[in-house]
Formats: C-alpha cells, sequence, structure tokens
C-alpha cells in the first residue's frame, strides 16, 4: 500500500504542476504557490479544515473512484486503504485539520495515528451527543486531541417545538459543561437550514418571533456551548451569513465553509463559485471564527473539491 500510495501521490502532483489542472480539468493548487498567493489578510492555512462527510460515499463505498485521481484506491480497496488515500491526498494538498463523522471501522487509537502520519489535527468532530454515551465519547475526544465536541445537529429533544428547543439548550449546557471539565472544550450545535426556518415566540424571553438557531444561542451558557455555523445552510433558509456573524458572532466559533450554486434548488458547489459573500463572511468571522471547515455534502467529486476549495479559502483576501 505504501509504495503504491506515494506513487499514485508523486502522479498526481506531477500532473498538476505538469498541466495546471486538476481531475476534471479545473485549476488546481500549486502547493509550493499557496503560501505566497495573496498579499492581505487571508484566512490562515492552520484554521482551514474539512468535513470528512464530504468524502463519505467515496471511502466507506469506493463510490465516484473512477473520477479520484489517477491510481486511488477503488471498491474493491479496503475502506482503510480508501481513508488512507484521501488522508495522503488532503495533506499533499494543505490541509493541516480534518473534522471526522466516523471512525470508518477503525478504533478511535488507529484513526488517530493514521490521522498523525499525514500531519493532520482533529480539532473539532461530529460525534454522537447521545448523552447515556457521553463519558465514552469524550474519551475519544481527548484522544484525538479535540478542542470541541459536537455533532452535525443538536442535542436532544431537538427543535420540534419551543418546549423541545428549551430542553435543547439544558441539554447543551449539560454536555458542554463536561466537555470543557474533560479538557476538550465547549460542545457545539450545527445548524442546517430547518433551525432557521422553524420559528417560536419566545415566550420566556422578549416575546418575539424568533428561530430556533437563535432561541439556542440566547438560552445556552457561552462557558459550555458555542456555534459551527453552517453557512450554506443558513443562505438556503433565506438567512445573511455576514449579518449573523456580525450578530452572533462571539458565540460562532466555527464555519462550515459551504457554497450554494442556487437556493430554489438546493444546490451546492464548490466554494468561490456560488452566491455566498465569502468575503464579507471571513472579515466578520475575524477574532472570533477559529475553524473553517469545508464541506460539500454528497454526491460530489470530493478530490478537486477539496483541492479548489481549499486553494479558494486560502488565498481570498478580504
Amino acid at each position: 500500500m505504501q509504495l503504491a500510495l506515494a506513487a499514485t501521490l508523486a502522479l498526481l502532483l506531477g500532473m498538476v504542476g505538469a498541466s495546471g489542472a486538476g481531475a476534471q480539468g479545473t485549476p488546481a493548487p500549486d502547493k509550493a504557490d499557496q503560501a505566497n498567493c495573496a498579499t492581505g489578510r487571508t484566512v490562515p492555512a492552520n484554521k482551514i479544515s474539512i468535513q470528512l462527510w464530504t468524502f463519505n460515499r467515496y471511502i466507506d463505498r469506493g463510490d465516484r473512484a473512477a473520477e479520484a485521481p489517477a491510481g486511488a484506491p477503488g471498491p474493491e480497496a479496503t475502506r482503510a486503504e480508501r481513508l488512507e488515500f484521501v488522508f495522503a491526498f488532503l495533506s499533499e494538498v494543505g490541509y493541516r485539520n480534518i473534522e471526522p463523522f466516523s471512525f470508518h471501522g477503525l478504533t478511535a487509537e488507529q484513526f488517530k495515528a493514521l490521522a498523525d502520519k499525514y500531519g493532520l489535527a482533529v480539532p473539532s468532530r461530529h460525534m454522537s451527543t447521545n448523552e447515556a454515551n457521553w463519558d465514552a465519547n469524550l474519551a475519544d475526544a481527548k484522544l484525538l486531541g479535540q478542542h470541541w465536541t459536537g455533532s452535525g445537529g443538536f442535542a436532544s429533544p431537538g427543535t420540534g417545538s419551543y418546549e423541545n428547543t428549551l430542553a435543547t439548550a439544558e441539554t447543551m449546557n449539560r454536555l458542554g459543561r463536561r466537555s470543557v471539565k474533560n479538557g476538550t472544550g465547549p460542545i457545539f450545535g450545527h445548524n442546517h437550514d430547518g433551525e432557521f426556518l422553524t420559528r417560536y415566540v419566545d415566550a420566556q424571553g422578549d416575546g418575539t418571533l424568533k428561530s430556533a438557531w437563535q432561541i439556542l444561542v440566547e438560552n445556552t451558557d457561552p462557558r459550555w456551548v458555542v456555534f459551527q455555523l453552517d453557512v450554506g445552510w443558513a443562505t438556503i433558509a433565506g438567512e445573511d451569513p455576514v449579518a449573523l456573524v456580525e450578530e452572533f458572532g462571539e458565540r460562532i466559533e466555527l464555519l462550515h465553509v459551504k457554497d450554494v450554486a442556487d437556493i430554489a434548488s438546493r444546490t451546492q458547489t464548490t466554494v468561490g463559485q456560488g452566491i455566498v459573500d465569502w468575503a464579507g463572511v471571513f472579515a466578520a468571522a475575524q477574532g472570533n471564527v477559529k475553524q473553517y471547515v469545508i464541506e460539500q455534502d454528497p454526491p460530489v467529486e470530493p478530490f478537486s473539491f477539496a483541492a479548489e476549495s481549499f486553494e479558494y479559502v486560502d488565498c481570498l483576501v478580504f
């Protein structure tokens, strides 16, 4: 596996250097140029991460392997082999952080060892927020060196009613307090469009109509709870992400950097090729956001997406 992986990556990087094109014929980043790709304020490379859900169908089933770089392990390979190829690819592109949602059949120890091998840190992870299993999840978070815990949504009982939204805030306070005491930082909540589209009269607040997301922000303790704003889903919900970050920036420590091609069809695209005002978002995020987590929901050709999106976020001056 090692020799084949090294040869494949060398071939891939050689193709990029020779042709300036990635897997789909679009410009691919030249690693040597990334450190000097712009003068001015940019997102530091050490704050850029990627949510591995982007690669889910390739890692777990080998789907879209035909569109992957030449020599990438296909469906006949093991999940561990495909995961290692992804880690090697991300490291070569320039990523220093990853955000897992699964260990893909490995133990937490094996997953960390593989990430370490390619210089990839795991500052955040989408994990179960089942309160009964929280101690086990915190043990894994400690092993991985996480600075935030959380999930791809919110804790139970959810936002199906105003009362449940308040109860969810209480659950997050309890879980977040335990995480901070564990040394793995606050818990985060991660939105889709529903948390913004769902609205309730805030009877225990100022009596106005508010989104479930805002109610959660206002009823959680900032010592224990922060938020991972998924910019793409907020945009699809009709929110202005720049305004959200400006208003609630002290509570938003992580972004999901997800771009939108069309709101009506909910279509996502490579970061920088959609309708999101990234310069405005990143400018508003300065001083508060600690991790910029690139993601596109499958189905996606993840390799060219990951490379092109990294280059855009790394080089954008704002």
